[in-house]
Formats: C-alpha cells, sequence, structure tokens
C-alpha cells in the first residue's frame, strides 16, 4: 500500500526507561567534568544543565524546538573555563546516557518488522532523539543499518510533531505523504504530526506512550509487533 515506511523509536521499536534525576547520576558527571577540569557539585551540574537546556530551547524559533545536547555539554566545560573538544563532549553525553539509562531493549517483533517492511518499500526513522545518545544504541541493538534512511530531531532544531520535521523524508526522498506511513506510540507527536502532513499513521500504546492519551486515540491499545507484522505486511 505504501511508498514509504516512518517508524518512532524509543516506545514504539524500543522499550526504554530513563531517569535523570537520579542522585546518583549526577554525583557521577561531576567527577566526569572534574576530571577534566571542570569542577561542579553534583546538585549546581544538574541546576547548570537544567538551564542551559531552557536557555537553548527558549531560543529556537521553531514550532515544536530540539536542541542538540552536544551544545549542553559544551556550555557545562565552558562555564568552567574548560575548552572541550568534540570527542570529549561526545564521551560526556554518552556516559551521561549509560549513567541515566535503566532499562533498554528491543520489542519483541522488531527486527521482523522492519524487515518485513523492507520488501514492500522504504523503511525510514523518523525519531525525536539525540544523535549523540541514538546513533550508539542503535548500533548496540543491531538496528543501525535496518533503515534506509535515519533522521534524528537532534539535527535540524525541530521535533513531531512539527509538520517541518515530517517533511525532511518526504523532501528527502520526494515522497507523495499519501502514500507513507507513520508508525509510532505517541497519538499526538506521531499520529497527529503525520497527518497534518496528509500521512497515514498506525498508533501503539506502549509502556512511554503519554499518559494523558485516551486509549481511543490508539489503534492498538497494546504493544504487539507481531500483530502490527501480519496487519501491513500479511505475515
Amino acid at each position: 500500500m505504501y511508498d514509504a515506511a516512518l517508524l518512532d523509536l524509543y516506545g514504539t521499536l524500543v522499550n526504554i526507561r530513563t531517569d535523570e534525576s537520579d542522585p546518583a547520576l549526577w554525583r557521577a558527571l561531576a567527577a566526569i567534568y572534574a576530571e577534566r577540569g571542570a569542577v561542579w557539585t553534583a546538585a549546581e551540574l544538574q541546576t547548570a544543565y537544567r538551564l542551559e537546556v531552557r536557555r537553548l530551547e527558549a531560543e529556537s524559533a521553531a514550532t515544536c524546538p530540539e536542541i542538540g545536547i552536544d551544545r549542553v555539554f559544551f556550555a557545562l566545560y565552558r562555564q568552567k573555563g574548560v575548552a572541550a573538544d568534540d570527542e570529549t563532549v561526545a564521551k560526556t553525553a554518552w556516559r551521561f546516557r549509560q549513567l541515566s539509562t535503566k532499562h533498554i531493549r528491543l520489542y519483541a517483533g522488531a527486527p521482523e518488522l522492519l524487515a518485513a517492511l523492507q520488501k514492500r518499500g522504504r523503511v525510514i526513522l523518523l525519531s525525536n532523539a539525540q544523535r549523540l545518545f541514538t546513533v550508539p544504541e542503535l548500533k548496540m541493538l543491531d538496528l543501525w543499518d535496518r533503515f534506509d534512511a535515519v533522521f534524528l530531531s537532534s539535527d535540524y532544531g525541530c521535533k513531531k510533531p512539527d509538520p517541518a520535521f515530517f517533511r525532511v523524508p518526504l523532501d528527502a526522498f520526494g515522497l507523495d505523504p499519501k502514500r507513507c506511513l507513520m508508525i509510532g506510540n505517541d497519538p499526538f507527536a506521531d499520529a497527529a504530526g503525520a497527518r497534518a502532513v496528509g500521512m497515514d499513521a498506525l498508533c501503539i500504546r506502549s509502556a512511554t506512550s503519554p499518559r494523558e492519551a485516551e486509549r481511543t486515540a490508539y489503534d492498538l491499545h497494546h504493544m504487539d509487533l507481531r500483530r502490527v507484522r501480519r496487519m501491513l505486511c500479511g505475515r
């Protein structure tokens, strides 16, 4: 039916739970910064991080702004007079992600769904995500080579449901939105955003779906990627 399937990542293909409020995370991160000459207490670092995120988001002109998290980690070094390079920031960001992640695994049936969809058209990842976090996780979960293209919101300064982000893959491949399907777990960001640009959408309720969304907002009321594969590919 479709020339391309666009898929969300977290909460759709990947079951993930993170906790960025964990005091142990900020103590460990403060130690990492101190090793490189940027001395913060854990509480100071946590506050400075949140303030920098808010500042950068406030500067954006996007309807649904998305910042590059690397800018935050750079700023936290700079505020202590340390000139960090790209490699240092990438390592710091990845350690932050590792420390804040409590659980991560593929949902059952994810690889089989992607393989079946690839036989029928393009398979594109369209995710509200940070490149410094998500590329290592895609490789770790053996997903990196399973897409024809990967579009991450941190690269474009905007995120779903902003129509501008949905148009990025459409424009990149010259796709007709009427012949594209968005598969996600968020009825607002994924489903409503896709439909706003003329795409069909399949919305699956999962553990990380918005709590405020009514059950009737979902095409599937529980996570079942094997059923999704049968619905879309017949097997």
